[in-house]
């Protein structure tokens, strides 16, 4: 029986390295994708380097390649060299504010990288499963439009029929996105439609907030992360409008990854989905500061500017209604508290050892 190969890109960020480690264990031959764009991105707290050395220390099947999605020529080369049965492509710049300081470097990476990859798999692994880690940011603010009422520490839906959250029916045109938002737009839009046109076994999955103890949190990316390692070193967080009331859904990592492997075995095409973690793993920014506060026992410093981010959602919460129906066998398994406690451990640990 010959062994099944995965190809990761931005294997060394938080999703792609918990994919990378999910397949490992299963007995796949992995490949990984990353240039460590990130540091670039976000200077030295942004930096993947060190995820990199620890998956090369504890995966017994993984291969770094050392390769930027946005070289055309070397992307092809790969899937031809490797012709995996399934890519994962988790590479992007993730940031809003970045993305508007440095528009071509964030369409380049976001939707030309995305493109280059497609054809490279259409040419060379047409059989190929294709996942593509999408965000609930290609829904712009729209999501804002509908009727909120303001609890004591959160915002939240006011009608019934949204109790459950954001369908993959929400519109994603005519709406704020941010130029990050748009550039993951027309990326999504083509992973569908190489779903749609050539038959490829495709799906985007539009991440609510994806979380867990291997991100390098920081302030413009990575929020629960960034949240606890401000806690953790005592420095100062910035809530940005909304009262701090503003709430998201979160996921972990492995539970990303699970739900990738029972899209491998039962694959669709040109799919869409929304993934985070449903109402029972949402939680304010106010929320959250009480989650970290019990675990360190030292209090949030916060700083309050009266001003969103733009196209910001004031409060998101991902239906997993749809991904539950076509893969039953699929659901949270990691809490909320379960989240806080790994990300607060894995915090005080990497300080400890001067990590970022």
């Amino acid at each position: 029986m010959n062994r099944k190969t995965l190809l990761v890109t931005g294997s060394s960020g938080l999703i792609g390295s918990e994919v990378v480690v999910h397949f490992d264990h299963l007995g796949w031959e992995v490949h990984g994708i990353d240039n460590n764009m990130r540091a670039d991105f976000f200077g030295p707290a942004g930096d993947t380097r060190w995820n990199q050395r620890r998956l090369e220390a504890t995966c017994r099947n993984f291969q770094h390649h050392e390769l930027d999605i946005r070289d055309r020529t070397g992307i092809l080369a790969c899937i031809e060299q490797l012709r995996p049965d399934l890519v994962v492509h988790a590479a992007a710049q993730p940031s809003h504010d970045l993305a508007a300081r440095r528009p071509f470097d964030d369409f380049d990476v976001n939707a030309v990288g995305t493109l280059n990859l497609l054809e490279a798999v259409r040419r060379y692994a047409p059989e190929a499963v294709f996942v593509y880690m999408s965000t609930n940011k290609v829904y712009g603010d729209a999501p804002n439009e509908l009727p909120l009422k303001e609890l004591p520490t959160r915002w939240d839906y006011a009608r019934p029929e949204d109790y459950n959250g954001i369908g993959e029916d929400m519109r994603i045109d005519q709406s704020k996105h941010s130029i990050f938002g748009a550039s993951k737009v027309a990326a999504d839009v083509m992973v569908q439609e190489y779903g749609r046109y050539f038959g490829m076994k495709t799906c985007c999955l539009r991440g609510g907030c994806l979380t867990g103890p291997n991100h390098s949190g920081v302030e413009l990316h990575g929020f629960l992360s960034y949240l606890v390692k401000v806690n953790v070193s005592g420095g100062i967080y910035h809530v940005y409008g909304y009262k701090g009331k503003q709430v998201r859904d979160n996921i972990h990592a492995y539970d990303v990854a699970r739900f990738i492997e029972f899209f491998y075995n039962s694959p669709r095409s040109g799919e869409v989905y929304n993934i985070g973690g449903g109402r029972g793993n949402s939680c304010s920014i106010l929320e959250a500061f009480d989650y970290v506060e019990q675990l360190s026992g030292r209090k949030m410093r916060w700083e309050y500017i009266d001003k969103n981010r733009e196209g910001d959602h004031i409060c998101y919460i991902s239906d997993l209604s749809k991904m539950r129906a076509h893969y039953p066998g699929w659901d949270i398994t990691k809490t909320l508290p379960m989240i806080f406690e790994e990300i607060y451990v894995g915090w005080v640990q990497r300080l400890k050892g001067g990590g970022n």
